[in-house]
């Protein structure tokens, strides 16, 4: 007596269907799980065991029970696998006829009354089985929201395991209940406008230019001067994710096990705190997971401190902010995690703050603040595009009149955009994102712009990546001016955000 039922398995943020073989067999009574279950699986029958009973099945122990997770291959982790172990058992026994079982895909962890409890990563499972050709989906009735932002699939949320067992009895098969449309919630609650910023008018603008054209920022300055606040109004000045954006990102949230109850349409706000290990940061462990540049996937990384954060842990964003994605290695799998994150990065300029401010000694020595500043390293602020040092407010500037709003930036921005995407050779892609190859088939610059270029590459001895970036950010700027092809002055602006003064100037 053999039945199969489908459920899946997550590997990093994406999932794999998984085939439930439940076998029956005369012998010694014993109950035995093979597919590299993990200790949540193996327990299972603790739970399934008084979950039948409770719900009235009369279902027999006194056989040997074998149930095989395949493939076998696959390390199988988490409580999701109740309800496809439970039915496939009453497959097994011929209460359900056994071939209905591979029109369904079965999620959800039993309680020992037989309730259906909601798991995390339900929607890259859905993903999955919309790939494989399935088109039912059973689940907590918790998780049906999520369910249904996949199109294309009906969604069963139902409430226990009787309810499964009536659903997979049907015939013919029983209408999907209603589902309550999820409005949506933003990955996080990032709030404020441009006109609580006083002052800091460099700032703004490269705020703008970062936003424009998918740039990564980083503001200097001593505590008080606005930078996290300008940070946090950065996604304020995005567009808002697309149909296909918002599936994406909400379900790596599902597979990190963050419990969506719909899709997210905001874009990520992340902001670690800077005691954060470099796997939290970039991901990793046993069974790997997503970090939080993955949770920043098309949307913001923000990382206020930067100089007090691990230098391993900067170092390993060296990878994910050239490559757009996080290469994770084990004996048993490779795994490539999605990271394509705008980077914003704060940091004081010596271990006091008051470096450079007039009027207000620093206390640190000129070592401290040197060996402050090393924690950075060289290839690390290669790889960030504009460099901003945000001077200490005075009283005229708190006193001033406010700042632009966000809407005329955003619209700004999303002109900006819109000209970048449109490009053919662009393939669609921001300034930020283009290869180097794309890079060269934009229009020629100016004649003066290549000799200003070509005349800063020599002096301040930048490099090959250095050089593509500059060039990158021109482009962003003659976007957002509307301009066909990159002039002077935006070489010039891009040149100075790229070298501005450094702390240890001051």
């Amino acid at each position: 007596m053999l039945a199969t039922s489908l459920t899946a398995a997550l590997s990093g943020v994406r999932a794999r269907l998984v085939r439930v073989e439940a076998d029956l067999a005369a012998g010694f009574p014993g109950f035995t799980i093979l597919g590299l279950p993990d200790s949540a699986v193996r327990e299972s029958e603790g739970r399934i065991r008084p979950a039948l009973r409770n719900c009235g099945f009369d279902f027999k122990w006194d056989r040997r029970v074998t149930v095989n997770l395949a493939p076998a291959h696959l390390r199988k982790v988490g409580s999701s696998f109740d309800l496809a172990l439970a039915i496939g058992l009453l497959g097994a026994d011929g209460a359900i006829e056994a071939s209905r079982l591979a029109q369904f895909l079965l999620v959800g962890e039993l309680a020992l009354d037989g309730a259906l409890r909601p798991v995390g990563g339900l929607l890259p499972m859905c993903l999955a089985a919309r790939e494989a050709g399935l088109q039912h989906v059973v689940c907590a009735e918790a998780n049906a929201a999520e369910a249904a932002a996949v199109p294309g699939l009906s969604v069963y949320g139902l409430a226990s395991l009787p309810d499964a067992f009536s659903l997979l009895r049907s015939d013919p098969l029983a209408p999907p209940p209603p589902i309550a449309p999820s409005a949506g919630t933003g990955a996080s609650a990032v709030a404020g406008d441009l006109t609580d910023v006083r002052g800091q008018p460099l700032a703004r603008r490269a705020l703008e230019v970062a936003a424009a054209g998918g740039h990564n920022l980083l503001l200097w300055g001593p505590p008080g001067s606005g930078k996290t606040m300008l940070a946090r109004r950065l996604p304020g000045l995005l567009p808002p994710l697309t149909a296909g954006e918002a599936l994406e990102v909400t379900a790596i949230h599902s597979a990190a096990g963050l419990g969506p109850r719909g899709l997210l349409h905001e874009r990520p706000f992340r902001a670690p705190h800077h005691t954060c290990s470099a796997p939290a940061l970039v991901g990793g462990g046993t069974p790997p997971r997503p970090g939080e540049v993955s949770l920043a996937h098309l949307g913001v990384l923000f990382l206020d401190e930067l100089a007090e954060y691990p230098r391993h842990a900067l170092e390993a964003l060296r990878q994910p902010l050239e490559d757009r994605a996080v290469a994770v290695a084990r004996v048993r799998e490779r795994l490539e995690l999605p990271a394509r994150f705008q980077l914003v990065a704060a940091s004081n300029p010596c271990p006091c703050g008051r470096r450079g401010v007039s009027g207000h000694g620093c206390r640190c020595t000129p070592r401290a603040a040197e060996s402050y500043l090393r924690r950075l390293s060289g290839p690390l602020l290669d790889r960030i595009d504009l460099h901003v040092e945000m001077p200490a407010l005075g009283l005229e500037d708190l006193d001033g009149p406010p700042g632009e709003a966000s809407a005329p930036v955003r619209d700004r921005v999303g002109a900006a955009r819109d000209r970048q995407q449109a490009r053919p050779n662009g393939l669609g892609r921001l300034n930020a994102d283009l290869p180097a190859g794309a890079l060269r088939e934009l229009p020629e610059p100016e004649t003066a712009a290549r000799r200003l270029l070509a005349a800063a590459f020599a002096r301040l001895g930048l490099s090959a990546r250095a050089h593509d970036r500059v060039l990158r950010v021109a482009q962003t700027l003659a976007d957002l001016d509307g301009a066909p092809r990159i002039g002077v002055a935006h070489v010039a602006e891009a040149l100075h955000f790229r070298c501005p003064a450094t702390p240890t100037s001051a």
